[in-house]
C-alpha cells in the first residue's frame, strides 16, 4: 500500500515534503497553499505538480487519501472535520483545537468517518523523548514519582493570530510528553495564572497572564505532573522541555540551548549525552533527523527556534504512515489528541477561575 498524501500549509509544513516523497510507503501527490506564488514557487523547488490554493478543491480529489495539516491554529478543527467527512486520513499540527468543544467534533468526525486522525505533536517523537522513554522501558529509572513539562517561547513577530493568545491554548508540547511517559490521559487539572502581559495583547483573547502554571492528575493513577507555559513578556531562552523523576535515577531538561541535559542516580549527578534515534526509520528518511529543508539563512521560525523540533519530523510522518499501512490507531490519536490538547485548554479556564479543579471530558 502507498499513502498518498497531500500536504496543506507551506511554511512549516515545507519541512515534510522530502519527506514524504522519499518514505518507502508513502507518496507525495499535491500541496496546497492560498498564496499562489508561493505555492508555484515550492512546487518548483520540489517539484511537485499538483497544486491548490483552495483546500476544499483539494478534498475533492480522489487520488489524494490523507492530508497533513499545517495551517493556522484556528482553523485546525475545521479543517480536520472536513477532511475527515470527506474521507481523507488526517495527520494535522498541534493543538487539535481551539475548544473543548471542537476537540469532541474532531473526535466524532473521525468515529463517524472510519479514518485515521493524528496530532502531530513533536516533543514525544524528539530524540531526547524518544531515549527517556527507552530509559523507563528497561527499568533504568524505576517507578515514575513525579513528571514536569514546561515550554517557554516568546512569539513576537509570528503571525496576529497569536498576540495574547492564552499561554495553555498552546500547551501540548509541555503536556505531550508527561501524558505519553506516563500512558494514560489526564484526569484532571488545576491552574494557576502569574504576572501580566501588556494590556493591549491582554485585550485581544481577554487573558492576563504572562505565565500559567498546570498540575495534572492522570488517570487511574496515584502519578502527578505539572506543566507550565509562556508566550509574551517573560524573559527565557527557547525552550520545550520535561523533567522526570523516578524512584532509581531522574532526567531533567538541559538549562540552556548549548548545555547537557543530566541524568541523577541518586544524589549522583551525570551529563547525559542523548544519541540519535534515526535507526528507528527507513533508511530513505534518516537524513532528517538531523537537517530540514531551509537553508541556514531562510531557516523557519518554527524550526530555527525549536532546533527542528528534536529531529521528531520524520519520526512522525513514519508513524502518520505505517499506522494507515498497518491498519492501527497512530501513537496519538483523536481521543489523546483531545484529552492532551483539552488538558491546556481547562488548564486556562481554570486559572481564569482562580485555580478551580476541572476534569477532562472522556472522549
Amino acid at each position: 500500500m502507498t499513502v498518498r498524501v497531500a500536504l496543506v500549509g507551506l511554511g512549516f509544513g515545507a519541512e515534510f515534503i522530502p519527506i514524504y516523497q522519499a518514505h518507502p510507503d508513502a507518496e507525495l501527490v499535491a500541496i496546497c497553499q492560498r498564496d499562489q506564488g508561493k505555492l508555484d514557487a515550492i512546487g518548483e523547488a520540489f517539484g511537485v505538480e499538483r497544486r491548490y490554493t483552495s483546500y476544499e478543491d483539494l478534498l475533492r480529489d480522489e487520488e489524494v487519501d490523507a492530508v497533513h495539516l499545517n495551517t493556522p491554529i484556528p482553523l485546525h478543527a475545521d479543517q480536520s472535520v472536513a477532511a475527515l467527512e470527506a474521507g481523507k486520513h488526517v495527520a494535522c499540527t498541534v493543538p487539535m483545537a481551539t475548544s473543548v468543544q471542537d476537540c469532541a467534533r474532531v473526535v466524532a468526525a473521525a468515529d463517524a468517518s472510519g479514518r485515521t486522525y493524528m496530532m502531530m505533536e513533536t516533543v514525544v517523537y524528539s530524540r531526547e523523548f524518544l531515549h527517556v522513554q527507552r530509559l523507563y522501558r528497561e527499568g533504568e529509572l524505576g517507578r515514575l514519582q513525579f513528571l514536569r513539562g514546561a515550554h517557554h517561547q516568546d512569539m513576537t513577530g509570528w503571525p496576529d493570530y497569536w498576540a495574547g493568545l492564552p499561554p495553555m491554548h498552546y500547551a501540548t508540547h509541555a503536556v505531550g510528553p508527561l501524558l505519553a511517559l506516563a500512558g494514560a490521559p489526564a484526569d484532571t487539572v488545576t491552574c494557576v495564572g502569574s504576572g501580566r502581559i501588556p494590556q493591549e495583547l491582554a485585550a485581544r483573547y481577554g487573558s492576563p497572564f504572562a505565565v500559567e502554571s498546570a498540575h495534572i492528575t492522570v488517570r487511574d493513577s496515584d502519578l502527578a505532573a505539572e506543566a507550565s507555559r509562556s508566550l509574551f513578556a517573560t524573559a527565557r531562552e527557547y525552550v520545550e522541555s520535561f523533567d522526570v523523576y523516578g524512584s532509581l535515577a531522574s532526567f531533567e531538561w538541559a538549562q540552556t540551548e548549548a548545555g547537557e541535559p543530566v541524568l541523577f542516580r541518586g544524589e549522583e549527578a551525570s551529563a547525559l549525552t542523548v544519541p540519535d534515534y534515526a535507526n528507528l526509520l527507513p533508511e530513505e528518511i534518516r537524513a532528517y533527523t538531523t537537517r530540514g529543508v531551509y537553508d541556514a539563512e531562510n531557516a523557519h521560525l518554527s524550526f530555527a527556534q525549536g532546533s527542528g523540533h528534536g529531529g521528531s519530523h520524520p519520526h512522525l510522518a513514519h508513524e502518520f504512515v505505517r499506522s494507515l499501512v498497518e491498519a492501527r490507531a497512530p501513537s496519538i490519536d483523536a481521543r489523546t489528541a483531545a484529552n492532551w490538547t483539552s488538558v491546556g485548554l481547562l488548564a486556562h479556564e481554570s486559572a481564569m477561575q482562580g485555580g478551580a479543579t476541572l476534569a477532562l471530558p472522556r472522549f
